[in-house]
């Protein structure tokens, strides 16, 4: 990932909620796009210009030809309020956020999200490194709104089962658990949508975080068709079982590690 300032030079008279609302909505379609990652973008006035600084997944993220219809529109509405087309200054790699996938054009790939992580949800299954959305075709029209707004929330859960001082552990830990819980349901079918798109397989990683019996935990079946799929030897490191049939993928209970 790479840290990165948006430059918005002011061309024409305008106010500054008319500048903020603009560029906000450009973010946002960036936001949903893949094109930008995280949340939070300061944004601040210097002389004749605003600059925002970004997260980008690759150098090449705000090419035009990854942009969305939302984000073409977004970018020509900056003119209206009085701005002109942002320039970009890169301002190096991010040591604290992963390395995109190296891959053009991975053969399978894996949905993968936890809390903490703000890049794509999709991984290369060879390298597990994080692909950015915008390579995919949109999962809802005109970008991934739909499919980053399930980030937010399973990320959002995650967050709370995380905590010493949890609210609602009960609720969390279902919906991150069960494979049929809303939540995981919603998260298979976007796998699902991905990989008739791609013609490749996508594989959910579910999580497990906790287990009702250690002892027999290594020994679990996929719980989607009740077959055997422990691996010899972890996937990444990460994943200890794994099923073709179901294009699942899960972890050993940390709590039974």
């Amino acid at each position: 990932m790479y840290v990165a300032e948006l430059q918005f030079n002011i061309i024409a008279d305008t106010s500054y909620p008319l500048a903020e609302q603009a560029i906000r909505n450009y973010l946002e379609t960036l936001i949903f796009n893949g094109q930008i990652l995280g949340r939070e973008f300061p944004t601040y006035l210097q002389q004749d210009c605003f600059i925002s600084r970004i997260i980008l997944p690759e150098t090449a993220a705000l090419a035009s030809h990854h942009h969305s219809a939302a984000a073409q529109h977004a970018l020509m509405a900056l003119g209206e309020a009085g701005l002109a087309f942002p320039k970009l200054t890169l301002l190096g790699e991010d040591l604290m956020s992963n390395h995109t996938d190296p891959c053009e054009a991975p053969t399978a790939l894996i949905l993968y999200c936890r809390f903490g992580l703000m890049n794509s949800v999709l991984y290369c299954a060879e390298h597990f490194a994080p692909v950015p959305l915008y390579r995919f075709l949109p999962t809802s029209e005109p970008d991934h709104q739909d499919l980053i707004r399930w980030q937010l929330q399973f990320q959002a859960l995650d967050e709370i089962q995380m905590q010493e001082q949890r609210v609602l552990p009960k609720i969390a830990e279902n919906s991150l658990q069960q494979l049929n819980s809303t939540l995981n349901r919603q998260g298979r079918q976007f796998a699902a949508k991905i990989a008739r798109q791609q013609q490749i397989p996508v594989y959910f990683a579910l999580y497990s975080g906790s287990s009702r019996n250690c002892e027999t935990e290594t020994d679990k079946c996929c719980p989607g068709c009740g077959q055997a799929w422990r691996l010899a030897e972890p996937l990444h490191q990460q994943f200890d079982f794994q099923c073709h049939k179901c294009l699942l993928v899960s972890n050993i209970a940390w709590q039974c590690q």
